[in-house]
């Protein structure tokens, strides 16, 4: 199957110098100008009523739906920290994103891709090159209730985030956990020590974010959806990520410019969901800064599709606000069932970037 979307386009101080360098994209040219083409409560652990012989775990870890009945209470209460990871080539590879519970992809200058990793469950002790922040971080993972963690952003986008209520641990606001090595050129050697991070905030666990199916067959992605084993997202000339479904590890292998995405362990990056959306980005004005691109997500909805074992099915999407979960739906209006197990979410701009996007599936 192959979906291909050609795209039409339809902002406090300046930051210190040391924000500025953090922010900075090196590897690539500016944003290219914009112009018109044709065309919940926190939870200290998540509970599920347990049906007899239904295989529902009687506890799941809430952002991977993971069997957590032998979990310590203290781990299952921790907070989700929300960690900006650069993805340019002078970044990867990465360490330690594959811990992750949920990862989110988003778009930013020349259509380049940034990382928004969310860890709950497994936590390392250190993982990056941290980056910077961008003013829709806060709605991508507000749900999630945990810290924002990022260095550099624009003064005026720091100051909305922290403004909307997100707690935020930030180079830039003098928290610490953050620190350099000699191997890489600076700004793509800033990691993050997690145990720090810890001690700075005090959120709790998180809601749980998705529905799960107990039994890889009965999801309705699997049980309704079509045999798929191939995904290339094309987001700019800078940006293709993909994924290959890999029937011996029954797990969705990620790919970047046509090779496998490895962290620095060697690991292949892998999810056992891949989430995709399409989403209208907006230019930020540059009162203030220099214009960014920005993903809109609260108070939005479109459509998408959703991979889960060897099946995908067309889905709808909505977010009603920062702070609430996304609701992903088939087109008939029913849930859709994941299976347990780490996710990405991809976010592909279909409206308000100069350059075209696509989505093949097959």
């Amino acid at each position: 199957m192959r979906t291909t979307r050609a795209l039409s386009l339809s902002a406090l101080a300046v930051v210190t110098s040391l924000v500025a360098a953090a922010c900075s994209s090196p590897e690539v040219e500016q944003a290219p100008a914009v112009t018109q083409t044709a065309s919940p409560t926190p939870v200290e652990r998540t509970t599920v009523p347990k049906a007899p012989d239904d295989g529902i775990p009687d506890v799941v870890w809430p952002l991977t739906g993971l069997d957590a009945t032998k979990a310590d209470e203290a781990d299952l209460g921790r907070a989700a920290l929300s960690i900006k990871i650069e993805n340019s080539a002078d970044a990867r590879p990465q360490q330690n994103v594959q811990n992750a519970d949920i990862v989110f992809e988003e778009y930013v200058e020349s259509g380049i891709s940034r990382l928004l990793a969310v860890y709950q469950s497994d936590i390392p002790e250190t993982l990056g090159p941290v980056r910077s922040m961008r003013p829709m971080d806060k709605n991508i993972m507000g749900s999630m209730e945990g810290p924002l963690i990022f260095s550099g952003a624009q003064g005026r986008f720091i100051s909305a985030t922290v403004n909307s209520g997100q707690e935020v641990i930030a180079q830039d606001t003098g928290d610490y956990g953050f620190y350099r090595t000699s191997d890489r050129r600076a700004p793509h050697n800033l990691y993050g020590r997690t145990a720090d991070f810890y001690e700075q905030t005090d959120a709790t666990a998180p809601a749980q974010q998705f529905a799960y199916a107990y039994e890889t067959q009965t999801s309705n992605v699997v049980d309704e959806g079509k045999k798929v084993s191939n995904i290339d997202i094309t987001m700019s000339q800078y940006s293709h990520p993909g994924w290959r479904w890999d029937a011996d590890e029954a797990s969705w292998m990620r790919i970047e410019g046509g090779e496998p995405h490895t962290q620095d362990d060697g690991t292949q990056l892998n999810a056992e969901n891949v989430i995709m959306l399409w989403v209208t980005v907006r230019y930020t004005s540059s009162d203030g800064g220099s214009s960014v691109p920005e993903t809109l997500l609260a108070g939005e909805s479109g459509t998408g599709y959703v991979a889960a074992g060897d099946s995908m099915v067309e889905v709808d999407w909505s977010k009603a606000g920062q702070y609430d979960p996304y609701v992903i739906t088939t087109p008939a209006g029913e849930e859709v069932e994941l299976v347990p197990g780490n996710t990405w979410v991809e976010l592909i701009p279909n409206k308000g970037v100069a350059n075209a996007t696509s989505i093949d599936i097959s």
